[in-house]
């Protein structure tokens, strides 16, 4: 399967955003801590699809967007699939703690396992692991950095962690 890719900018800086024929398969901040690089069979290639993600990426950092309308095509396990379509519920501008995320998909004891499948989300921003946050309110744990993990939340309206709004 042919992994096509493009890049946007963002105030985040260079943002790369991949698909498949079935939709996006990775989104990756390559200014942060944990960038996803093209591999050596992906093509460089201007598709409708990639530049509509890049659109709806640059309309979200601009505040015009608050929902994202895209086909995904994110691999992972079925849990980790089940926890990214219930980030994908969050409203945009509420933080949830990852127990809550645990009750939504109805596994009230897992936390840590929701906070394992959270911190593989391939498509972030996009499926919104951003808005998960400790049950304190802090922040914790996101792949390209807590700076913007802070910065997305900000965007949104959700204030410093100890003001976060916690949909609990």
């Amino acid at each position: 399967m042919t992994t096509v890719y493009t890049e946007t900018d963002s105030p985040l800086g260079p943002i790369l955003v991949a698909a498949q024929e079935a939709g996006l398969v990775t989104i990756s901040f390559l200014d942060g801590t944990n960038p996803t690089k093209p591999g050596d069979d992906w093509r460089r290639e201007a598709t409708p699809l990639l530049h509509d993600a890049a659109e709806q990426i640059r309309g979200y950092f601009a505040g015009a967007l608050t929902r994202f309308e895209l086909p995904l095509a994110p691999r992972g396990t079925a849990f980790q699939q089940r926890v990214w379509a219930a980030l994908g519920e969050i409203p945009y501008g509420t933080a949830i703690s990852y127990g809550e995320l645990a009750r939504r998909i109805g596994r009230p004891t897992a936390s840590r396992a929701v906070g394992a499948a959270n911190g593989q989300n391939p498509l972030p921003i996009v499926v919104p692991c951003h808005r998960v946050v400790g049950h304190d309110g802090r922040l914790t744990g996101y792949a390209g950095g807590l700076h913007i993990k802070a910065h997305l939340l900000s965007l949104e309206g959700v204030g410093a962690p100890q003001q976060q709004r916690l949909a609990l």
